[in-house]
């Protein structure tokens, strides 16, 4: 199996066994946009350290996992304005849907939320639009 897939499935469970733990301990759903969300906006004030320390972990483990088995390779473009709008767009996009993959994919379709597979499947399909534009209309990634 190419290391690429073992390393997506690693991440994959990775990222499952957190929102599990999350829900379990804190009774919320794992939506990683919420919660950046709400430390900058400073709606969530009273739970800083819960939030922080959760982010802190999921940047943290596959950082500490990469390092370990030496990473993976990524096509990832060095336009840094190219980045810069990917990500931005993103956040404008995770506030529109009210969520983002962690909260509507992982955690909204595995408990059956008509919401979250809705969701879903739209930003698959933004998803899947943008790369046929950008990369094979436009040529700009």
């Amino acid at each position: 199996m190419p290391m690429d897939w073992i390393l997506g499935l690693f991440g994959g469970l990775l990222i499952g066994t957190a929102a599990a733990l999350y829900l379990l301990v804190s009774g919320r759903i794992l939506g990683a946009s919420g919660i950046i969300g709400g430390l900058v906006d400073g709606s969530a004030k009273h739970e800083w350290a819960e939030r922080g320390a959760l982010l802190a972990g999921l940047f943290a483990v596959p950082a500490i996992a990469a390092f370990a088995v030496g990473g993976s390779e990524t096509h990832v473009t060095e336009n840094w304005a190219v980045l810069i709008a990917a990500g931005l767009l993103v956040g404008i996009g995770t506030r529109l849907a009210n969520g983002c993959t962690s909260g509507h994919g992982v955690c909204g379709i595995s408990r059956l939320s008509l919401r979250g597979i809705v969701a879903t499947v739209f930003y698959i399909a933004a998803g899947g639009l943008t790369v046929v534009l950008f990369k094979h209309v436009w040529g700009i990634i």
